[in-house]
């Protein structure tokens, strides 16, 4: 399977980097299988950066039993649901320390922030957010959480977003 990551520069070697932000899945290092997922975050991390700055994704390959097998612990969430909620609540509040080597979902993206800050004050009930977030359309991502299974992404390419 192929998965993206979109960033300012090529990373041939992923690596979990310390982060001052609180991700959805936790601390790990972001792929998707969406190119235009991809490119949008390249995007978007050129513009935080500023002009001089570039847009990129590099492209991995990695086998698809890396997902099923017994050698990860994997998490994946098919949809948005209330544990798919209660998590990334969970990981945006605190840096927590879920024991996935893998965890793969649906991205709560930029569009849907403010539904998600509407539920952490208690104005939505976790059923209105699940309704709300229901009417976007998710792209996945695929978060990577220790250095062993980082060595599963085999780099294969690399492009500039124009």
């Amino acid at each position: 399977m192929k998965v993206y990551h979109g960033s300012s520069v090529v990373i041939k070697i992923p690596k979990i980097l310390d982060s001052q932000r609180l991700l959805d899945f936790g601390m790990g290092f972001y792929t998707t299988s969406s190119r235009v997922q991809a490119e949008n975050w390249a995007v978007i991390k050129q513009k935080r950066l500023g002009i001089n700055s570039a847009a990129i994704v590099t492209v991995y390959e990695v086998n698809d039993d890396v997902f099923n097998a017994d050698k990860y612990a994997v998490k994946v969430f098919s949809k948005a649901n209330e544990e798919w909620l209660d998590f990334i609540v969970a990981n945006r509040r605190e840096y927590t320390h879920h024991p996935f080597d893998i965890v793969k979902g649906v991205v709560a993206n930029d569009t849907l922030y403010s539904t998600l800050s509407l539920f952490e004050a208690g104005v939505l009930t976790k059923a209105e957010t699940i309704s709300r977030l229901k009417t976007h359309k998710l792209f996945d991502q695929i978060s990577f959480h220790n250095p062993k299974v980082l060595t599963e992404l085999n780099f294969i390419d690399n492009y500039k977003v124009i």
